[in-house]
């Protein structure tokens, strides 16, 4: 890897764990566990934020190097609370503007504001100070993935893959900008394997940069599985834009924060056997059951491994009645509520978008 490309990386930093629950680094505080997580046994900073505040968003990168610093610490947490959706808590701790940072001490709800720099060495010097720990700051690794001249046609070029590319310069201002967006992006699908979002410094790569019609930075393509040509991006250059690009192009369907949504998983011919499925009688239920079977057995892809999700699930409500679905749902809302694993959130989420149509 290039000088300039390690340097883009480091500074790419992202908003991800601003974005996506699947990070771990700082603790997502809600009305449910502010108080079973705060004011007890370690001390906690917590930002108080919202999600449309400019200054938070400048901030996040920031402070999740902050909380990448320290999640290994036994004896300090690093949360952060939204605002808009825990009205209640920022309420009680006098929050009137974004973002508000606040020093709780081991054992106490006496929160202490803090008015330090906004920076990951001045939020780890005060940390250290107020908590009693020595601790350094980490690095946070990247979402994207950085392309060379060694691994340009092998990652782009894979027919199995749809790839977003951003032709970027180290110097270039537009691209820093960019830089947290794009990586959240990277972020949100990471967990999707057909997926890849990457760059390459095009200014230490000008070969490739020529190739592909390169005049300006940053340049975004998109190389779908059907066409390595390339196809311009001309879409918005916030996170929603390109979230809503993605879902479009590649046929998956999560959100800014990576996400499954509440239509990932369902397949519009099965929906409608469904809808016979469940007006329908035991004789009737166990016809359209075998029509299930058939369809499922047509499709190819991730749409297989979903044909397989709408299978049990009429099996199981054949067996076990028609409160099936309904119970199961509870039961998996209950397991997504939980801190669980980003594979296993996605799994549970396609579970209980599909058995929805059973209930």
């Amino acid at each position: 890897m290039s000088r300039s490309s390690i340097c883009f990386t480091l500074a790419t930093l992202a908003l991800f764990v601003f974005l996506s629950p699947a990070v771990a680094y700082v603790v997502v505080l809600t009305e449910d566990n502010f108080e079973k997580e705060v004011g007890q046994d370690r001390g906690a900073l917590v930002e108080f934020y919202a999600p449309w505040c400019g200054h938070c968003k400048k901030l996040a990168p920031e402070y999740e190097k902050l909380g990448a610093s320290f999640k290994k610490s036994k004896s300090v947490l690093i949360g952060k609370v939204d605002c808009d959706e825990h009205k209640s808590i920022c309420t009680k701790y006098g929050v009137s503007g974004y973002p508000t940072i606040q020093w709780f001490p081991k054992g106490s709800l006496e929160p202490k504001k803090y008015e330090g720099a906004r920076t990951a060495e001045a939020l780890v010097e005060f940390v250290n100070l107020e908590g009693g720990t020595n601790v350094k700051i980490a690095s946070v690794p990247s979402s994207v993935v950085v392309l060379n001249s060694d691994n340009f046609n092998e990652v782009v070029l894979d027919g199995k893959k749809d790839v977003l590319v951003e032709f970027y310069a180290p110097w270039c201002g537009h691209c820093k900008s960019l830089a947290p967006t794009y990586e959240s992006l990277a972020a949100a699908f990471k967990n999707e394997e057909d997926v890849v979002i990457a760059n390459i410094d095009a200014d230490n790569h000008k070969d490739i940069g020529e190739k592909y019609g390169v005049s300006g930075f940053p340049t975004i393509k998109f190389f779908p599985k059907n066409n390595k040509d390339g196809e311009d991006y001309e879409g918005g250059r916030d996170i929603d834009s390109f979230v809503t690009f993605i879902n479009e192009k590649c046929g998956t369907s999560r959100d800014a924060k990576g996400q499954l949504t509440s239509n990932a998983g369902l397949i519009k011919e099965l929906d409608s056997l469904v809808k016979e499925f469940v007006t329908g009688g035991n004789d009737e239920k166990k016809a359209v059951y075998a029509k299930i079977e058939e369809e499922v057995g047509k499709l190819t892809g991730s749409a297989a491994r979903y044909g397989k999700i709408y299978v049990k699930a009429a099996k199981s409500s054949l067996s076990k009645g028609g409160d099936y679905a309904k119970n199961e749902i509870q039961r998996l809302e209950r397991i997504l509520a939980k801190s669980i694993s980003p594979s296993k959130a996605d799994e549970f989420t396609l579970r209980k978008n599909i058995l929805s149509a059973f209930a």
